[in-house]
């Protein structure tokens, strides 16, 4: 126990003591909150089912199905895994299908496809030289 007879570290002191004598200052920390394996699973495996959909989406079609689990907790569950964006979620099946052969379902194939034209989207222009881009003013024409 430790005394003092400062004004200003007084109460400071009398804490430090308190929590000392009390012993319940320091607990466990909780890494991440535990999931059941099962529910995760299928969070993982419907993010591979349908790759479009959102977190807000996945989780009232898990609901239908009678697995209740939160968008946040989709979330959760899908940034463990890698699966946080439409784009991952793309990657890991695309590498499922290479690993395992799978053969994908239209709404698969479609989302890949939607993916693919995002792609040629955002390409680039294609110009005479680099650098080099001539806007023309349809007016003066």
């Amino acid at each position: 126990m430790i005394h003092t007879n400062e004004k200003i570290i007084k109460h400071k002191v009398g804490l430090l003591n308190l929590a000392e004598e009390l012993g319940n200052v320091r607990r466990i920390p909780n890494i991440k909150n535990p999931i059941n394996p099962a529910i995760e699973s299928i969070a993982v495996d419907y993010a591979l089912e349908e790759p479009a959909h959102g977190q807000t989406r996945a989780s009232n079609e898990l609901r239908k199905r009678g697995t209740f689990v939160s968008f946040s907790g989709v979330r959760s569950i899908w940034l463990r895994h890698d699966l946080a964006c439409f784009k991952d979620r793309l990657k890991a099946l695309s590498d499922q299908v290479a690993k395992d052969g799978v053969i994908l379902t239209e709404s698969q194939v479609a989302a890949m496809e939607r993916k693919k034209h995002d792609d040629e989207a955002c390409g680039e222009i294609d110009t005479q030289h680099p650098g080099f881009l001539r806007i023309m003013n349809w007016s003066q024409s």
